[in-house]
């Protein structure tokens, strides 16, 4: 079920929750332009959306509403370590109404590249850290 202040841009800051995190489909799956490959399974999805919601150090939406028949879009600005960051999310539906197929634009591409490397830092360790950048190299 969409959140019912769907498109309302006062749904503002880190006090939102998307309405899509707890209801996954058991193989959804997450891109991002600060990935490398495809995060499989509604655990590694929210384990990544909950890490990178912490590193941001505030959240403006602009838009958070439905699209198409199975489709759902955030557009918000963030920063973080103090570099601006402005995010696309889309969601896509599956037949159920869960949370099937995610992916995030991070712009600019200085910011996205710091925010790779900080998630990787989160996830050392872990099987999650090789979709995140491991060093300064490009």
């Amino acid at each position: 079920m969409p959140d019912p202040d769907s498109g309302n841009a006062a749904t503002q800051g880190l006090s939102y929750y998307p309405w899509w995190l707890d209801n996954l489909a058991a193989d959804a799956t997450l891109e991002g332009a600060a990935m490398n490959g495809t995060a499989r399974g509604a655990d590694a999805v929210r384990a990544i959306v909950v890490k990178a919601r912490e590193l941001y150090e505030f959240q403006d939406f602009g838009f958070t509403g439905d699209f198409g028949d199975d489709g759902f879009l955030e557009i918000y600005d963030a920063s973080v370590q103090g570099e601006p960051l402005k995010v696309v999310v889309t969601v896509v539906r599956n037949a159920a109404g869960q949370a099937q197929d995610l992916a995030v634009l991070h712009r600019p591409r200085s910011a996205l590249l710091r925010f790779s490397r900080l998630m990787h830092e989160k996830f050392a360790g872990t099987p999650l850290a090789g979709h995140f950048l491991a060093d300064e190299a490009v």
